[in-house]
C-alpha cells in the first residue's frame, strides 16, 4: 500500500511535524511521501491519497475540487471538502442541532456595516472561503470598513479567547484521539502561530467530545460520506458552553509537532481504511 500526502508547493515537507507521519507510516510497513496536489506528474492512482496540507486551496478552489474529483482512492470525499470550503456550512450543523458561535453570513460589507451600527458591538468578519485566519478583520462601531467584495463570515467577538483560548479536538477514525488548547498573543484573536500563538497539549474533557462528535457526525449525515479524520475547533460562550467555531475536515492541521501520536492514529487509520 502506498500513501500519497497531499501537500501545496509551499510547504514541500507537508504540514509542521510532516516528518512524524512519514515515521508513523514506516512504522506500519507502509510508503508514504508528500507530493503536490497540483503536480502533473504524480499517478493519484497508485495509492491511498490523504489530504494533508492544501493550504493554497482558497486562491483555486475550482481546481482544487476538480483535482479532488479525479482522484479515486482518498479519505474523507470531494463532496465534503466542497461543503466544507464554504463556512456557510456552520448555519447547516446549527439547524443540525450543533451549537455554533453565532454566525451570518454576509454578501455585501453595507450588510456589516448596519449590523454593527445597529448592535453597538463589534463583531469579527472572514472570508467564507479562507484558511489561517488570513483576511479575518475586527469591525467596530463608528470605524467604517473598506469595500471588501466576497461573501463573509461575521460572528461576534468571544472573548473567551484571549482568557482560556480555543480548543480543538483531533477526531480521527471516529474517535476523538487528543486535544490542543491554543492562545493568540496580547490582543490579536487568531490563535496561529504565525500571529504569536501558542498551543499546548489538554485533555478530552467529556464536554469536548461531545461537541467533536456531534459535528463530525452532523457533517457525515448532511455530505452523505464517510468522514475519517476532522479537526473540531470551540470556543466558550459567555454561558459557559463550548460552541463550534470551525470544523475542519478538508486539511486540517493535525499539529503533529505537538502531538506527534496523531500522526500514529491517522496512519493506523489510514492502514485500516486502505
Amino acid at each position: 500500500m502506498r500513501v500519497l500526502l497531499a501537500t501545496c508547493a509551499a510547504l514541500p515537507a507537508g504540514e509542521p511535524g510532516g516528518e512524524n507521519l512519514i515515521s508513523a507510516f514506516d512504522a506500519l510497513g507502509l510508503d508514504s511521501e508528500w507530493v503536490r496536489w497540483d503536480d502533473p506528474s504524480i499517478d493519484w492512482s497508485s495509492g491511498l491519497t490523504c489530504v494533508r496540507a492544501t493550504w493554497d486551496y482558497t486562491s483555486r478552489l475550482q481546481e482544487f475540487l476538480a483535482w479532488a474529483r479525479r482522484v479515486p482512492r482518498m479519505l474523507n470525499s470531494a463532496d465534503a471538502f466542497e461543503w466544507n470550503t464554504d463556512k456557510s456550512y456552520l448555519l447547516e450543523l446549527a439547524a443540525s442541532g450543533v451549537p455554533i458561535v453565532p454566525t451570518i453570513i454576509a454578501t455585501s460589507t453595507d450588510q456589516i456595516t448596519t449590523m454593527v451600527e445597529s448592535s453597538g458591538r463589534s463583531v469579527v468578519m472572514k472570508p467564507a472561503t479562507g484558511v489561517g485566519g488570513i483576511g479575518l478583520q475586527v469591525i467596530s462601531p463608528g470605524a467604517g470598513m473598506p469595500s471588501a467584495p466576497g461573501r463573509w463570515v461575521v460572528q461576534p467577538i468571544i472573548e473567551s479567547v484571549r482568557t482560556e483560548g480555543e480548543l480543538s479536538a483531533f477526531v480521527i477514525g471516529g474517535e476523538v484521539v487528543s486535544a490542543v488548547l491554543k492562545r493568540p498573543a496580547g490582543n490579536e484573536l487568531r490563535v496561529h502561530e504565525e500571529y504569536g500563538g501558542h498551543t499546548v497539549i489538554t485533555e478530552v474533557t467529556p464536554e469536548l467530545a461531545e461537541l467533536a462528535l456531534a459535528a463530525v457526525g452532523s457533517a457525515s449525515h448532511l455530505t452523505n460520506t464517510t468522514l475519517h479524520y476532522a479537526r473540531v475547533d470551540a470556543l466558550r460562550l459567555k454561558d459557559g458552553t463550548l460552541a463550534l467555531g470551525e470544523l475542519e475536515i478538508t486539511e486540517p492541521g493535525l499539529y503533529l509537532d505537538v502531538l506527534p501520536q496523531n500522526a500514529q492514529a491517522f496512519a493506523r487509520m489510514a492502514r485500516d481504511v486502505g
